[in-house]
Formats: C-alpha cells, sequence, structure tokens
C-alpha cells in the first residue's frame, strides 16, 4: 500500500451526532472523499482494491474521507437525515480536521450532496469532482436516466446484507466471490437493511437539477459508459449544465472506483485537482445558494386603524423579538425588515421551512397572522443586503400565500427529502413579473393548506 499508514478513525461532532473521519495522505491540498450510498472507513482498508484507491488519492492529496450519518463508524440515527444534515456533517469533518478549502469529489449518490455543498458554501470549495453519479436520484416521467424508487427499493432491500449491490457493480461473472462476499460484508457494516431503507426513502425528494447552474467552481465528471449502477447519461445530463466543467468518459464498466481502470481514473481526478485553474468568470465570495424567506403581517392597516398607534407599535416589537429569536433559532439571517414583515436567508431549506412554520405559531399567538413565502436558489450577498432572482420569486410566493399559511416553490420542495414533511400541490400560479408559472406547494399541517386561490 505504497507510503500510506492505515489511518486513525477520529470523530466531528455535527450537532448531536458523532461523525466519523479519517485523514491521511502527503499532498498540499485538501481533497474531501464523499462516499456513495453505504460506507464504512475501516472496511475500506481491509478490501486490496480499494486500500491501493485510497493510497493513491492519499500520494497526491491530503485525503479527508468520512462515514456519512447513519453508516458506518458514525452514529446510528433513528430518522431520515436531511440533505442539509448531511451538509452540516461534511462541514463539521472539515472543520475538525482543519480544512478550510478543499477540492469536494463525490461518488454515486454522494454527488448529490457534493453539488449542493459547493453551491450554498463556494469559499470552502476550490474544485468539484463527480463521479458516477446524479442529478437525481430516481427517475420519473421527466427524468429517464434512473431506476424508479420502486423498482430500486423493490431490488436492493429484500437482498441487502447479502451482496445485493453486487449485481449493479459490472457486467455479471465479473466479481469474485470473495469480492460479492466482501460487498456483501460492507452492506451489513454500514448498516442494517431498514435503516438502508431510510437512505433510499430520503433520496425521494432530493433533485439537483434547478442547482446545477448555480456550481460556479471548475468541475470535473467522470462516468464509465459501462456502468450499471448509473447510467451514463446522469452525468452527461449534468456535464451541459454546470457552466466551467470537463466531462470525461470511460469505456470501461464498473461502478466501483476501486475495480477496472483505476489508474485512468486517478490520473484525471490528480492532473484536474493539481491544475491552476482559471478564476470563475463570476467571483464565489459574493454568491451562494440560499433559502429566502418572505413574512408579512396580514391586513396590518387595518390593526393599526383599530389598535392605535402605541399599540400597534408595541405588537410590532413583539413581533421583531420573535422574529430574531426564531430566524438565528433555524440559523437563518434576517436581511431586513419590511415595515410589517422580514426578509430572511437561510442555508438549509428545511430549516427555513421549519422557521416559517414556528412564526407562524407564535404570532398567531399574540394576534399576528402572517403569510410566508419560500425559494431557494442563488442569491448574490451586497453587504448586509442581498439581491437576485431568487428573492424576487420568494416575494412573489408570499404574495400567493393566505394568513397563517407558507407557500413555497417545487424547487424548495425537492430538497426536503428526510425530513418527513408532506406537501400538497396548489397547483401552477403566474407570479407577478416572472415569466414563467410556478408549482406553489404547502405543508400538509398547514392551517390553511386547502384554501386555493
Amino acid at each position: 500500500m505504497g507510503n500510506i499508514k492505515v489511518p486513525e478513525t477520529l470523530y466531528a461532532q455535527s450537532g448531536q451526532v458523532s461523525i466519523a473521519y479519517q485523514v491521511f495522505g502527503n499532498g498540499s491540498r485538501d481533497l474531501v472523499y464523499v462516499p456513495g450510498i453505504i460506507s464504512h472507513l475501516e472496511l475500506y482498508w481491509e478490501d486490496p482494491s480499494m486500500a491501493e484507491w485510497l493510497t493513491q488519492l492519499g500520494q497526491n492529496f491530503r485525503v479527508i474521507i468520512l462515514d456519512k450519518r447513519g453508516q458506518g463508524m458514525s452514529d446510528r440515527i433513528e430518522s431520515s437525515a436531511t440533505l442539509e444534515d448531511r451538509i452540516d456533517d461534511v462541514n463539521a469533518v472539515m472543520e475538525a480536521a482543519q480544512s478550510t478549502r478543499a477540492t469536494l469529489l463525490g461518488l454515486s449518490e454522494g454527488g448529490p450532496l457534493c453539488l449542493f455543498f459547493a453551491a450554498t458554501y463556494p469559499d470552502k470549495v476550490e474544485k468539484l469532482i463527480l463521479f458516477g453519479s446524479m442529478a437525481r436520484f430516481y427517475g420519473d416521467e421527466d427524468y429517464l436516466y434512473s431506476p424508479t424508487y420502486e423498482s430500486l427499493s423493490g431490488n436492493l432491500v429484500p437482498k441487502f446484507g447479502k451482496g445485493a449491490f453486487a449485481f449493479m457493480m459490472g457486467p455479471k461473472g465479473t466479481l469474485s466471490q470473495s469480492e460479492i462476499e466482501g460487498i456483501a460484508r460492507t452492506e451489513r457494516m454500514s448498516c442494517s437493511p431498514s435503516a438502508f431503507k431510510k437512505i433510499l426513502d430520503a433520496n425521494r425528494l432530493i433533485d439537483a437539477r434547478p442547482i446545477l447552474a448555480d456550481v460556479a467552481q471548475p468541475t470535473l465528471i467522470l462516468h464509465r459508459r459501462g456502468d450499471s449502477a448509473v447510467n451514463f447519461k446522469n452525468s452527461r445530463f449534468m456535464a451541459e449544465r454546470i457552466p466551467n466543467c470537463t466531462y470525461l468518459e470511460f469505456p470501461s464498466k464498473s461502478h466501483l472506483p476501486n475495480l477496472d481502470d483505476t489508474h485512468n481514473l486517478v490520473n484525471a481526478i490528480v492532473q484536474f485537482g493539481s491544475h491552476e485553474h482559471e478564476p470563475a468568470t463570476t467571483p464565489l465570495m459574493g454568491k451562494r445558494l440560499s433559502t429566502a424567506l418572505f413574512t408579512d403581517i396580514v391586513q396590518s392597516t387595518d390593526k393599526l386603524l383599530s389598535m392605535g398607534d402605541q399599540a400597534w407599535r408595541n405588537k410590532l416589537d413583539a413581533h421583531d423579538v420573535i422574529a430574531h429569536q426564531k430566524v438565528a433559532a433555524y440559523r437563518g439571517r434576517i436581511v431586513k425588515n419590511t415595515g410589517d414583515g422580514i426578509l430572511a436567508v437561510f442555508d438549509g431549506p428545511v430549516r427555513a421551512l421549519q422557521c416559517a412554520q414556528a412564526l407562524i405559531t407564535e404570532l398567531e399567538a399574540i394576534g399576528l397572522p402572517i403569510r410566508a413565502g419560500l425559494h431557494v436558489g442563488e442569491v448574490v450577498n451586497r453587504g448586509e443586503d442581498v439581491t437576485g432572482i431568487a428573492i424576487n420569486i420568494a416575494a412573489r410566493v408570499m404574495d400567493k400565500a393566505k394568513a397563517n399559511q407558507t407557500l413555497l416553490t417545487k424547487t424548495l420542495k425537492d430538497l426536503t427529502g428526510g425530513s418527513n414533511i408532506e406537501f400538497e400541490s396548489l397547483g401552477k400560479f403566474e407570479l407577478k413579473g416572472l415569466p414563467d408559472q410556478f408549482e406553489l406547494f404547502t405543508p400538509m399541517n398547514d392551517s390553511n393548506k386547502a384554501e386555493q386561490h
């Protein structure tokens, strides 16, 4: 295994969850390795081909590798992990490993996580590399490159722990019996069958397609044309939509990076990772993927007239205290007060949605019904202010809401996988000043979810 020793397993604290990670290698640049749907850090080093693959990376980079929450050496969890939970975990590991800026390497199911991390924290990601990955984990009528949830879950869950993934790693007969047994053991050690099903379930609402254009970092997408686990057309789809992207396709067949033409794969990663790329045409520091939340007190003028100036001022002061407390509790930032509401931005769509619902509950209790609108997209920071089409969309979405109602776009809904929040579609709407129609949703527990517009 060259000059790379088996690294010590360490733990980073992400909220209440301990995330296992390892650091190894001799390179001057950091490479954060985000594995696929299952992993086990210490088993990697018991597999000769996997150990050699990691060693080759470590000869060229300082490699930081982790087990996502619920898997491998990381804490088991009772519920599904949201996308932003996983983003927090990568963030926590980078901080624990004292990595301020790194290249992200996302394998398979780890790819969408890396896409969102790169768009949300552009200052922490120098470059992005995806291998055998996808923009959307499951296929549907408007995305035909991935299998459906029903087919994938039906094939994998009953066989999990017995080598369920073996048939997906290459053509039948290409894996030895020992390799199949190794895959089966990795399955068992990574998580239980029921925990694995939760992972599959959480991926149902993750769709990275709307944010591909927001990835500004130099990006390398790698795929093997004969990959039987993830169709290569997934990678072609992403490569056509990420602005600063290079796509390399190999004629080989295995989904696992440590099998087949590993040498060619490593060479491509090393060459891309060590190359000095031209700066992005758009500065990274001022723009990032964020969730915008607009709120507005319903019938505020009527309340002012009925209450009088001083009483209304007291109500507004109470509103502001609650708004600042709740936004801070959900890790957001109030950009501005809008007179009788707020504009706030968040680094996670689920936290933003939960904040909106908490605000509705607490403000209704003091006699201030509000409405809320949310959208996720690229925003531009201008000092303390923010601009961008995402801000305009969120404001227009709020305009469609009723009292004590939260409305959100499909883009945001598709990023809530693992949250167990259910939504009702209210149909498509024209939003003032915007050319396209937007399908709007409301959480199923929303008090006015049944009201149509």
